[in-house]
Parts: C-alpha cells; structure tokens; sequence
C-alpha cells in the first residue's frame, strides 16, 4: 500500500434514529449549520489548515501508532492501575485490623465501599462538563494528584467518620477517570485498535488485584508503631504519588497539540487514521441537541442496565472477597494471598476475550459466554459446604471471569457512539448506574449471614442472568439499526452493504477499500459523499455510514 488520500474521508459509520435528519437535505442543512456556528471538531479544523491531504504508507501508520501507545495508553494503565488500588485498599486493610481499630460494626464497612460510589455519582455532572469544556489531561492530572493525597491522609483516621469523610474525597476525585478514558480512547484509536487498548488499561485492574494483595502482605509483616492498616493506606497512596510525575510527562491533551507528533506529517497521519472511525477527536463545545438525543436513544437505557447488573455484582463480590476468602476456614496473610490468582483469572480472561472478538468480529456472544463463568462458581459458592474448603475456593475462582465483564462492556459500548457530547453523556448516564451497583452490591452482603453471605450471592446470581438478557437484546437492537441504516444509505445514493473498517486489520482495511473504490466506481458513486463526515462531530444515528458493532 503506497498511500492513501486523505480527501477520501475514511470509511465513516454512524446511523440515524430519533428525531434526526432523514434524507440528504437535511444532512447537508445539519453540517451547514454546524460549520457556520464553528462547532466542528478540532481534527476537521487542522486538516483543512493543511489542504486536507496526506500521503503515507503502512510503515508510517505503523510507527505513529507505537508512538500513540508508548505517549497515551502507558500512562493510562498507570493511572487505573493506582486507581484501582487505591479504591481497593480497604478491602486489603479489612483482611488485617481496620475493622477492630477504628471500632467498625454493622453495616459501616459496607457504607466505606458504596460512599465511594456515591460520591462519584454525584460528582459526575461536573466531571463530565469539565471533560467537554477543559482540556483533558489537566483535568484527569488534577484528580489525580488530589486522590493520590486523600489515600494517604487516610492513614489518619482512626474512627468510622475519619474513614468516611476520606472515602468520599476519594470518589469524587476519581469520578472523572471512566469518562475521561472512553474520551480519550476515542481520541486516538481507531475502534479495532480501541478494543486493544480499552483492556490494556482495564487489565490494570486485574492486575491491582495481583499487586494489590502482595503490598499489604508485605505491609502486613513491618513491624512499627502504626497499624497494618494505616501502613496500607500510606503505602498505597505513595505509590500514586509517585506516579503523577511519569504521566504528567506522558500524556498529550489531544492528537491536535501533542508533542510527540511533531516531526514531519506524523500529526496528521495520526488524524488521519480517525477517519475510519467517523466519530471525530474532540470538540470543545457541549452541545444540548446531542444531550437530548442521547436521552431519546433506547441503547442509552440498554447500556446503563447492562452496567446496573453487572457493577452490582461487582461492587459487593469485590469488597467482600477477602472476608469470604477467610471465611472458608484460612487467616489474613492465607486470605491475601488466595486474592492473587483472582488477578491472573481476569487477565487472562480479557486476553482471551479479546482475542476472541477480534477473530469473529463480534462482542455479545463472548459477553455472554464470560458472564456464564461467574454465574456457575458463585452457585456452587451457594451450595457447597463450608466445610470443604478446597471446593469453596474452587468456587470462588471459577466466579472470577466475572472481572472480564465490565471492560469488555466498557469496550462494546465505546465502539457505538459518536458526537463529543452524546459520547460523554453515554458514558455518564452509563457510570451513574455502575455507581448505583457499587452503592448496592456492598449492602446486599449482610453481615449477619457472615462467612456464607447469601443474600449478597443470590443477588449477583440474578443480575448475571439479567445481564445475558440485555445483551442478547441489545444484540437484536444494533443488528436492526444497521438494516435501518443501509436503507438509509441506499437512498442516498450511498453503498447499501458496507463493512466496517475500523474494526479490521490494517491490510484487511486496505484490500477491502481498494474493492469498494471499485465497486462505486463501477456503480457510478460519489465515493467522496461516504467520507464527508468523518470529523464533523456528528453523532451515530446523524452519520448515514455509522455502522454498529454487534
């Protein structure tokens, strides 16, 4: 492939649905509008200050995209890395003496995990604002470093106020790292690529359920004149400390500005590259009318359910997995250390899953197979007597793919949006559920019904099963908006069946433009009206060639 032309917009998809043009008329009414209000995404601007035109080859594509990895995905790993141990040091400090310490009883260790949850929902307004309006590596450097310090500050409480007050600092500086990412994402990555890259970073979770446990073994061992506990907390939030530095360095704001692609036309073969995604960069003006289109959109609803039933779980099976893993008859360094292998599961859980969906090109079924694994151990866990502890922790294991469900959830939700403002309000709307689960996972787990938690298990069990519902559903759903959207297509005078680009491979992506080139060609197609909006900040259901990923 000698190189490609960048008047050819890229292989755009996006689809139409309520109250949206219907026809090529108001399409082109729509853009006119927009280009006149000068709301259009900052890559388009860019672009056209450089003649539109760029030519390179797949080395070149090649070598941007390992720049655009080591620059924005490296300090995003680090960044949920650090989140996620921060937000699960509790549960690390409940193995040891947090609850005796600081006089914990009831339901008050379950309140210090769904006030973190709270916290974020009620800071998600603001966060998501911000994210449209400032630039994002502040905003995400800001929280950052804030949370970073309240982990350490923590160490200082000794009561359950102390606790909960930090607790909830603690959410509400991290409420901006979910949205942040899926903006970001979007940002750089076409939506194969973005599939790779969501569970990089996501496997930072796993892997804080890996490093996690080991801290506070070692912790656990010091001796000195502060509690386990509060060695815990300082540790952890030391660690995210230290990490500020390293990203602040890193991280670029947007492909527009960054430093790392200065050199020749590397800014704008990275932009270049987005095309294919037809769902822009980033622009910074919130924009009310794909706000109310977002809240018209059935998926909307669809995706939040979807993370209500999978983040209840979540919430409650991830606070308590050192309780009941001491439950099953072992003390608090064996209880720490069986939390280890729960991180390997999820890892190799995600590795497999994306693998798998980038081999079929599809998401639901892999969605729907993992969530089967969870379902069947934490049954067992029900079942299975408290006195064969080999066959509990067996249980327990065989439950834990259920770290995969939500990154790849995460990830299947990110390839179906577009428009700045309706991706961040999604994924709001989205996090806003999640934060409702987390709030009620904990609660579910009564501590009367400690080591078993029933309750808490037959709950998890019945969101896992709604969950493969919903996803079947929405499987249904997408699989109906792109028949919609070829009709639509064809009576503009557009291809009827396309496939999507940005979910093959590069030479994949390449042999099949080449054929569709010829195809319109001999159709007598204006192949240059597919491309038009690629970067017109337009969101899936304005954009006639948005295809959706099933």
């Amino acid at each position: 492939m000698s190189g490609i032309d960048k008047d050819d917009k890229a292989l755009t998809e996006h689809i139409e649905q309520p109250a949206v043009p219907q026809d090529a008329q108001n399409l082109e009414a729509g853009k006119k509008k927009r280009k006149a209000n000068r709301q259009l995404d900052e890559a388009a601007d860019l672009l056209r200050e450089n003649g539109g035109h760029v030519e390179y080859t797949v080395e070149d594509r090649k070598r941007v995209l390992r720049m655009i990895d080591i620059y924005v995905c490296i300090p995003m790993c680090i960044v949920y890395l650090v989140q996620q141990l921060d937000k699960g040091t509790v549960a690390q400090a409940a193995v040891f003496d947090l609850k005796e310490s600081t006089g914990l009883v009831g339901s008050q260790y379950s309140w210090l995990t769904s006030v973190v949850y709270l916290a974020q929902l009620c800071c998600q307004p603001l966060s998501s604002y911000a994210l449209v309006v400032f630039p994002v590596k502040y905003w995400v450097m800001f929280n950052f470093t804030a949370w970073s310090i309240v982990t350490i500050c923590t160490a200082a409480a000794t009561n359950f106020t102390g606790l909960i007050i930090a607790r909830i600092l603690l959410g509400g500086f991290e409420a901006t790292i979910l949205p942040s990412f899926v903006l970001i994402t979007q940002m750089w990555w076409t939506r194969r690529e973005q599939s790779y890259r969501t569970i990089a970073y996501q496997i930072a979770n796993s892997a804080a359920a890996i490093f996690g446990p080991l801290i506070a073994f070692g912790v656990g061992h010091v001796n000195s004149s502060i509690r386990p506990y509060q060695g815990i907390f300082l540790c952890m939030g030391a660690i995210s400390l230290a990490g500020v530095p390293v990203v602040w360095y890193l991280l670029p704001n947007s492909p527009t500005n960054a430093k790392f692609l200065r050199k020749g036309d590397d800014r704008l073969i990275a932009l270049d590259r987005l095309r294919e995604n037809n769902t822009g960069t980033k622009s910074s003006t919130w924009k009310w009318d794909q706000v109310w289109e977002t809240y018209k959109d059935p998926k909307t609803y669809m995706w939040a359910a979807m993370y209500l039933c999978t983040s209840t779980p979540s919430g409650g099976f991830g606070a308590f997995s050192g309780l009941i893993t001491k439950g099953f008859g072992f003390d608090s360094f064996e209880s720490i250390l069986m939390q280890i292998p729960t991180g390997f599961i999820g890892i190799f859980t995600l590795l497999i899953a994306i693998y798998c969906t980038n081999r079929w090109k599809t998401r639901w079924a892999v969605i729907a197979i993992v969530t089967l694994f969870p379902i069947a151990g934490a049954s067992a866990m029900v079942k299975v007597p408290r006195s064969q502890s080999g066959a509990l922790l067996a249980s327990y294991y065989v439950a834990y793919p259920l770290a995969g469900i939500q990154p790849l959830l995460y990830s299947w939700a990110n390839l179906n949006q577009a428009g700045t403002t309706k991706r961040v309000v999604v994924f709001a709307t989205m996090f806003v559920f999640q934060c409702a689960g987390n709030v009620i996972g904990p609660q579910v787990y009564l501590e009367k019904e400690a080591p078993i938690y029933h309750t808490g298990l037959y709950v998890d069990i019945g969101c896992w099963v709604v969950l493969v519902c919903l996803v079947v559903g929405m499987r249904v759903y997408l699989g109906a908006l792109n028949k919609k959207q070829a009709r639509r297509r064809a009576a503009m005078g557009l291809p009827e069946e396309l496939q999507d680009m940005s979910i093959m491979t590069t030479e994949e992506a390449a042999k099949y433009k080449v054929e569709l080139t010829e195809h319109m060609k001999a159709n007598g197609l204006d192949e240059a009206k597919l491309y038009e909006n690629g970067f017109e900040d337009m969101t899936d259901y304005e954009n006639p060639a948005f295809i959706y990923v099933l």
